[in-house]
């Protein structure tokens, strides 16, 4: 799903604008049991709440697509055969109204995760008519129906006792302990809505934490391995480059790196093209090659991000790179660079010791106060 696509369902959980009907789940313990079912209708509910209710749903669908959203693909076997696809299946053809698939899909849930406090998972289903779109904007006559699921899983935080004021008779009231909705930890919508038209290959996985992957989860609920979280792809593109590259892992090197990639950021944001940009393993090659690295070296730097990545995997840029930081880190220096002015830094050895230089053309400031270089006139 391109960012388009997520807009157009995030504009349609409104009361006025979804046919959620209604939200079902179940509220668990701590102690990982389920001690209550939830049927919250939608339609015909106080407004106040329902708005509230689709709100933190909505949020399901947040975040950064690479990050917080990732894309779960299923292959043509496990749609064919697999219990997870079926049962996600059966969930979504049903419209939730099957209280067998939605208990089995519970108990998977509560199987796959261990959060300290209590929880709550949600469960919406969506129908939504697609219109195709003239040139004009003008929309004609639906195209697709597009049937969906989308899961949250939202913490509940209890509150201690309070005061509240009151202007009616202005005075302060108790205002008693009560368990609220968080914003969801995880969740997912299935199928994908790709090319505005149903997907039932593809789920979209999401996380509030960009640290976290939720293995377990995702093993019960998708049979897939969760996607690796961008620290640790960052971590393993790191480590491919330092063991690999060793005595050529300079300064230039890096900062080539760091150039490449982000230039290719600039020009996919120029472009406007909808699609995401993705890194592979034939684009980290192209661009180690431009950096003077040899063929054998980059071979097996694309081997080790085969192994950790997982092979044909494909990585979104600022997973690995921030294109807006460049850093230089010792161990009690720390050194930022606009990244536009990379070439202010270089790096030398004299007389045996390691320097980092950096070529001053304006003002230096030593907490905030200019000072006069020595030898400056």
């Amino acid at each position: 799903m391109i960012e388009r696509e997520f807009r157009e369902i995030k504009r349609r959980f409104r009361p006025e604008k979804s046919n959620i009907s209604k939200i079902v789940g179940c509220f668990v313990n701590s102690n990982k049991q389920i001690i209550a079912k939830i049927e919250q209708p939608i339609q015909f509910s106080d407004s106040v709440v329902s708005e509230k209710l689709l709100n933190v749903m909505k949020k399901t669908l947040s975040g950064g697509i690479g990050t917080n959203l990732c894309e779960i693909a299923f292959s043509t076997k496990q749609v064919a055969e697999s219990e997870e696809h079926h049962l996600l299946m059966k969930l979504r053809d049903s419209e939730l109204k099957d209280t067998d698939a939605t208990s089995l899909f519970y108990s998977k849930v509560v199987e796959s995760l261990g959060f300290d406090g209590n929880y709550v998972i949600l469960l919406a289903n969506d129908i939504y008519d697609v219109f195709e779109r003239k040139n004009d904007g003008e929309e004609t006559s639906s195209s697709e129906r597009f049937s969906y699921i989308i899961c949250s899983v939202c913490p509940v935080k209890n509150t201690p006792e309070a005061l509240t004021f009151k202007e009616a008779d202005s005075l302060f009231h108790t205002l008693d302990a009560s368990a609220l909705l968080a914003s969801p930890e995880l969740g997912f919508m299935f199928p994908a809505f790709d090319d505005r038209k149903t997907n039932i290959y593809s789920a979209i996985y999401y996380k509030r934490s960009i640290s976290e992957s939720y293995p377990e989860f995702c093993d019960n609920v998708f049979g897939k391995e969760a996607p690796m979280p961008p620290k640790a792809q960052k971590a393993a593109f790191n480590e491919a480059l330092s063991e690999v590259l060793s005595e050529e892992c300079s300064f230039d090197v890096i900062s080539s790196v760091h150039t490449q990639i982000s230039e290719m950021v600039e020009a996919h944001k120029e472009s406007k093209n909808p699609e995401p940009l993705t890194i592979t393993k034939a684009t980290i090659k192209t661009v180690l090659e431009g950096c003077g690295i040899g063929e054998e070296k980059v071979e097996k730097i694309g081997a080790i991000l085969d192994e950790s990545l997982g092979t044909n995997a494909e990585i979104t840029p600022k997973n690995i790179i921030n294109t807006n930081k460049f850093e230089l880190s010792l161990p009690d220096v720390t050194i930022k660079v606009n990244p536009d002015r990379r070439e202010l830094v270089s790096t030398q050895v004299i007389n045996g010791v390691k320097y980092i230089l950096i070529r001053a053309e304006e003002g230096v400031e030593v907490n905030g106060i200019n000072i006069v270089m020595d030898g400056e006139k």
